[in-house]
């Protein structure tokens, strides 16, 4: 079963290992965000194909599907929200404004 990873009290991003990872796009349609996943889910596996088989040109070609589909979600490229605040992608949490409010998980109840 797949741990459920903390997220952001602003739904901006979900935590994994001390580290922000932008979340999707929330405003995307379900069937729109099914789609794209399930195309996340194939250039991953063409990435991990292209890498068996050391196939260079196919593992480049199989990332910038990657890329393209995380873009397409969200998760990379401009931020989806507005307000002006800076995208924190991959920083470390401790190193942000979140830094509080995960210590704060930590503590025992």
């Amino acid at each position: 079963m797949k741990p459920a990873y903390p997220h952001t009290p602003d739904g901006r991003y979900f935590v994994v290992r001390g580290r922000l990872w932008r979340c999707s796009d929330p405003s995307l349609a379900a069937d729109v965000r099914q789609q794209l996943v399930g195309d996340l889910m194939a250039a991953r596996r063409a990435v991990k194909r292209a890498k068996d088989a050391g196939n260079d040109q196919a593992l480049i070609d199989a990332r910038q599907q990657v890329d393209a589909v995380k873009t397409a979600l969200g998760e990379r490229g401009a931020p989806w929200w507005d307000d002006g605040a800076p995208d924190l992608n991959r920083f470390l949490v401790k190193n942000t404004p979140y830094a509080q409010w995960y210590q704060n998980l930590a503590l025992p109840t």
